[in-house]
């Protein structure tokens, strides 16, 4: 999978921005990064702090665009075009004092085009991530809402099975709407990772065996999803087995185009999401690549705070492509 991301990345490369700067963990992948020569990262925090985080980790970034937010030129303007997107609920000094934190000040330079995406959260928490997001790139066009989606990779039997499961930790208790959009999103994710989208609405019920206002959200959605794009494998509600068992969907789900084969899940709320990809990962094998945020006019992706290197440059990668 992801000797396919950097292939695309060799060939139209990206600029990405890390808004912890001096953390260890980003200073690996940045070195390996900056050595492997598909993505420019860049560095926020003050230099000095950064140059030696790095030597005392003994990792190469010599070259590497290290960024102060406290001496960068461009800073007027920046706190000029911020106080535009805010839109009056800012004043400059909020701005500027804002701009100081790297959450903020990283976001801004993809706003203001000096970076194509941005990778933060090891330090900072996913609010505080996608926070500035929201305020600063806001959603696109036709988007009222911001989802996430884990993308879930193993080899079984010589088999590379990917898998997309959405939304896993950002909404909730997303309305209809919201699991449509969602869903939507989703599928353009799961494509970008080689993944030909079959989509579950999943849920306790399958088919109208369960009723009550959990099932009529989820069947209604799944219903508005269809109707939104007709060209997508759609189908719902149904329980996980009838998703993924070939003979359990034909036994409870006869006749449905993704019942047996589904490999993109939408979850109800956040506690089944969350619950479900952790147990495909633990008990399944399944290397866990998220959260990746969908919905923004640019990638801006969270970390776990609990991330090691590898993990890191992984999801610079998936942020990268996704630009």
């Amino acid at each position: 999978m992801f000797a396919k991301l950097i292939e695309t990345l060799k060939a139209n490369p990206r600029t990405l921005v890390f808004t912890e700067g001096t953390d260890a963990r980003i200073l690996e992948a940045t070195a390996r990064l900056k050595q492997d020569g598909f993505l420019t990262p860049i560095l926020v925090g003050v230099e000095s702090d950064v140059k030696a985080a790095a030597a005392k980790g003994g990792y190469d970034i010599e070259g590497v665009r290290i960024v102060d937010p406290a001496t960068y030129a461009g800073m007027d303007a920046m706190v000029e075009t911020m106080v535009e997107l805010r839109k009056g609920k800012m004043t400059p000094e909020d701005c500027r004092k804002n701009l100081m934190k790297g959450n903020y000040f990283g976001t801004m330079l993809v706003k203001m085009g000096e970076a194509d995406c941005l990778l933060g959260g090891a330090t900072y928490s996913t609010a505080d991530t996608v926070r500035p997001a929201l305020q600063l790139i806001k959603t696109k066009p036709g988007n009222k809402n911001v989802s996430s989606c884990f993308i879930l990779q193993r080899d079984k039997d010589g088999v590379d099975e990917r898998l997309c499961m959405g939304d896993c930790a950002i909404q909730i208790d997303p309305d209809e709407d919201a699991l449509v959009e969602t869903a939507l999103e989703c599928a353009k994710t799961a494509a970008t990772f080689g993944i030909d989208p079959k989509i579950a609405f999943l849920s306790y019920s399958t088919k109208g065996s369960g009723k009550g206002e959990n099932v009529d959200k989820v069947k209604n959605a799944c219903d508005k999803a269809k109707a939104a794009a007709p060209e997508l494998a759609i189908d719902g509600e149904m329980q996980f087995d009838a998703a993924v068992s070939p003979v359990v969907g034909q036994q409870k789900f006869p006749g449905s185009p993704v019942a047996g084969h589904a490999n993109t899940f939408i979850f109800p709320e956040i506690q089944s999401g969350n619950i479900g990809y952790k147990i495909a990962q633990r008990l399944g094998g399944f290397a866990a690549y998220g959260p990746i945020l969908q919905g923004l006019n640019a990638p801006i992706n969270d970390l776990s705070r609990g991330c090691d290197a590898d993990e890191v440059y992984k999801m610079a990668i998936i942020t990268a492509a996704l630009a």
